[in-house]
């Protein structure tokens, strides 16, 4: 993120952030150059890395005095690149963050096998934590996370799609790996059961939000900041959230001309498409949806000492409803 664009829950961890990237540079190390190439490519593109900043932040305000937080952080960030390599080749995305993708790059056999690498990477580092309770949840998380994805890719061109059903993908695709960040963080720090409870609930709302808003900018963001072409999940047929409400209140040629979109994908009919979105109401529901979600992570928070590393988290879900990239 561009140092103009800097937060409290950036900057009050700046110190362990640089520790966790160093981390993540020389884990990435690998004897054959391709994966050095690729995994370099994708860790350097840029990108929020809130999971890792998550995981920071949570250890801080739980009282943390150890080094762990660090390769924890690194395993989580290590994690969500392994997704984004396979998510990209899965989606046939060309554009991330405003470059290409990896796969446009090197093609998709090269991607998915470096997202391997990647993910068999993290295991290693896991086991070199020597905590089976970090084990447990971090794997669990992982095989979560590919559920989701798995269910998003059985609901891709099914207009029948349920507000429900699309919750439980964003709670397994999204959610699952920031409640990991703030789970384990917990964990690592031997807090009572209580404020793991609480940091475990802050993680699964503060992600809901965050992928709410993300299907919210897909309608109305800026491409340029976002880094990724509007109707993205359009073109690809995904029943978002904005298109699934759209379809319970829009008028009957817009829940025709929605049905239509989400069963054939493509964007010949995008400005229409977008204009429906709007009229119906679909984006402020959304929208009002992800701030209650921010608001119930913030609240989650009860639990922990005030803090400047609480403080931060509030802001950091504060930030997640009010960005535009």
């Amino acid at each position: 993120m561009p140092e103009s664009k800097q937060h409290s829950f950036q900057t009050i961890i700046s110190d362990d952030f640089e520790r966790v990237n160093q981390c993540i540079r020389e884990k990435l190390y690998s004897d054959v150059t391709l994966v050095n190439q690729i995994s370099q490519y994708i860790v350097q593109s840029g990108g929020k890395r809130l999971r890792p900043v998550l995981v920071l932040l949570a250890a801080n305000a739980c009282g943390y005095k150890g080094k762990s937080h660090i390769p924890l952080a690194a395993i989580i960030e290590l994690l969500h690149t392994a997704t984004l390599l396979h998510d990209d080749v899965v989606d046939e995305s060309n554009l991330r963050r405003g470059r290409d993708t990896a796969n446009a790059v090197w093609g998709n056999a090269p991607s998915v096998l470096v997202g391997d690498f990647l993910y068999t990477r993290a295991f290693q580092m896991m086991v070199e934590l020597d905590a089976m309770p970090l084990l447990q949840v971090l794997s669990k998380a992982t095989n979560v996370l590919a559920e989701g994805e798995v269910m998003q890719l059985m609901n891709i061109n099914d207009a029948s799609v349920t507000e429900a059903n699309y919750m439980e993908v964003i709670r397994c695709k999204t959610a699952m790996l920031f409640e990991a960040s703030t789970h384990t963080a917990a964990l690592l720090s031997g807090v009572n059961d209580e404020v793991i409870s609480g940091l475990k609930d802050y993680g699964n709302f503060l992600g809901i939000a965050f992928q709410l808003v993300d299907d919210l900018l897909d309608y109305e963001g800026d491409s340029e900041a976002m880094g990724k072409n509007l109707g993205d999940d359009l073109a690809e047929g995904k029943p978002t959230l904005p298109l699934i409400q759209t379809l319970k209140t829009g008028s009957e040629a817009e829940k025709k001309l929605i049905r239509e979109a989400i069963e054939q994908g493509g964007l010949e009919q995008v400005s229409d498409i977008v204009a429906a979105v709007k009229n119906s109401g679909a984006l402020k529901y959304t929208a009002r949806m992800a701030q209650e979600y921010s608001e119930k992570a913030i609240a989650s928070l009860s639990v922990l000492p005030a803090s400047d590393h609480r403080s931060a988290l509030e802001d950091l879900a504060r930030f997640a409803v009010a960005r535009t990239y």
